[in-house]
């Protein structure tokens, strides 16, 4: 599995000089357009080395885990920029059994530390995320797992983190109130480089997930909260063809409860089923019919469980699955498939953060939206492999997480947030644009406008951070600002996201 892992590194550039950097999608998807070099280092000293050598040479810096991006929005515009690929400074140690912590490095990976804390009888409990993003870049972005419940921001899982500054200085910070560590919690990289953590960890356990499939009305007029949030994580899957959500939920379970090891399937196909879909949504481009039989059968997969028994890879039918904590709520790639984009199955991404009191009538909002191209004959579906994921966000308070609270918007994020993440097709034919193309800026202009909300920081474009910028809080940006200018005083870890909300 780690060598599986490691497959997103085939995607990634060497370190040309003047040449872009890749997201996982490959070339012609570039985190950063045109970048100076590419560093590897293998230890957290070489990282500091090559801050100062930056420094000293009067280039931006820009640390990069798995490159988990979509669009060209990780560094600045700025060709002298230099790369720092944490992913080969990946140690783990220092576990302590009594404090349940344990010690992580830059390049960790989720999968290697479930691994890890598995083979010695511990999780991570419920601050994760998928398999192939580093912990330390899942702390920058503010990433989550999908839970009301329980604490789903990663930054939740941390009690202290080293970070490398912008004048090549490593700054410890421990958890506390101060504006030093809220800004930590996402920070976006613009603080410097994430080089070591302590994490929190808990005995390992089993848990469960099940699966319902309801109609539209069922979720758009129903309790929502009620229905994600006495799980331990829950999410939705919505097909909006097909008029039909899919309602996952997951919770703890004695050990003994079953024998059955489940693992899901997260991302991974076989060559002949990527070929098949692709050839559908291409076709897509053109025929909303192509799309529409494309959902159909993607709904029809979806239903059934996407998890194998892990000790025998055999194929697992029937609901509820029971396994260990990740391999049930993440799982990973099967032995004999291998990443969507391993296949060309690139894709487009709107993620936005909404209170989760206003989920209902976002959601019909977004219903509305899908309706009135209808009435215009243009038939709307979903083009990824899972539906629109529709995820839930517990509380937590920081300065530029996306389920923060107490902000000047006025709005109620006390109970938590609704994340609506509609992934897309990118086509490989024609000029790669979708399907009633400007169907998408009308969705996501409408949303941002009508909708109190924030981004998620590596799944939108610069014009999606320009129009919803307006509802970051003024006094939370002022704040990271103050501590960025302490950190960074002279900006080496600049980036387009950071330029745009003015934190320079």
């Amino acid at each position: 599995m780690r060598l599986l892992a490691a497959l997103p590194l085939l995607a990634l550039p060497l370190g040309t000089a003047g040449e872009p950097y890749n997201t996982f999608d490959g070339p012609g998807f570039p985190a950063c357009n045109d970048v100076a070099a590419v560093k590897q280092p293998s230890t957290v000293d070489e990282i500091q080395s090559l801050v100062k050598d930056a420094i000293q040479a009067g280039q931006q810096v820009r640390a990069s885990g798995k490159a988990h991006m979509w669009y060209d929005t990780m560094c600045s515009d700025d060709p002298n920029t230099v790369i720092i690929q944490t992913e080969n400074v990946n140690g783990i140690y220092d576990l302590d059994p009594e404090a349940e912590t344990v010690i992580i490095e830059a390049g960790v990976t989720f999968l290697q530390f479930s691994d890890y804390l598995h083979a010695k009888g511990y999780n991570s409990g419920f601050t994760l995320v998928n398999w192939n993003i580093t912990l330390a870049g899942c702390v920058a972005m503010g990433a989550h797992r999908s839970s009301i419940r329980e604490d789903s921001m990663v930054a939740a899982g941390v009690l202290s983190l080293d970070i490398i500054d912008g004048e090549g200085n490593l700054r410890h910070l421990e958890r506390d109130d101060s504006d030093e560590w809220l800004a930590a919690s996402t920070s976006l990289g613009l603080l410097g480089v994430i080089v070591r953590m302590k994490f929190k960890i808990y005995p390992d356990f089993k848990v469960y997930a099940d699966q319902k499939t309801l109609d539209d009305d069922e979720v758009l007029d129903g309790d929502i909260y009620g229905m994600i949030s006495p799980y331990a994580t829950a999410n939705f899957w919505w097909w909006p063809y097909k008029r039909k959500f899919h309602w996952r939920y997951y919770d703890v379970v004695p050990t003994n409860t079953s024998t059955q090891e489940g693992f899901q399937n997260t991302f991974s196909v076989t060559a002949l089923e990527a070929s098949a879909i692709k050839s559908l949504w291409n076709s897509g481009r053109w025929l909303a019919t192509s799309n529409m039989l494309a959902e159909e059968i993607l709904f029809g997969l979806w239903s059934a469980p996407n998890f194998r028994e892990k000790t025998t890879n055999e194929e697992i039918t029937e609901w509820p699955v029971y396994g260990w904590n990740y391999d049930v709520l993440i799982g990973g790639l099967y032995p004999d498939q291998q990443p969507v984009w391993e296949h060309g199955l690139n894709g487009y991404t709107l993620e936005l953060a909404f209170p989760i009191t206003q989920a209902n009538a976002v959601l019909r909002r977004a219903r509305e939206l899908f309706d009135e191209e209808s009435k215009k004959g243009l038939i709307m579906t979903s083009t990824y492999r899972s539906g629109i994921n529709i995820k839930f966000g517990r509380p937590y308070f920081d300065l530029l997480g996306q389920v923060t609270y107490n902000t000047s918007d006025g709005a109620d994020w006390s109970k938590g947030a609704i994340m609506f993440d509609f992934p897309s097709f990118k086509p490989s034919v024609g000029d790669g644009s979708r399907f009633n193309e400007p169907f998408y800026g009308r969705f996501e202009k409408a949303l941002i406008e009508e909708f109190p909300c924030r981004p998620h920081w590596t799944k939108n474009t610069r014009e999606v951070f320009e129009l919803a910028k307006k509802h970051l809080d003024p006094d939370h940006l002022a704040r990271f600002k103050a501590v960025r200018e302490k950190f960074d005083p002279n900006g080496i870890y600049r980036s387009v996201v950071g330029e745009i909300i003015g934190v320079f």
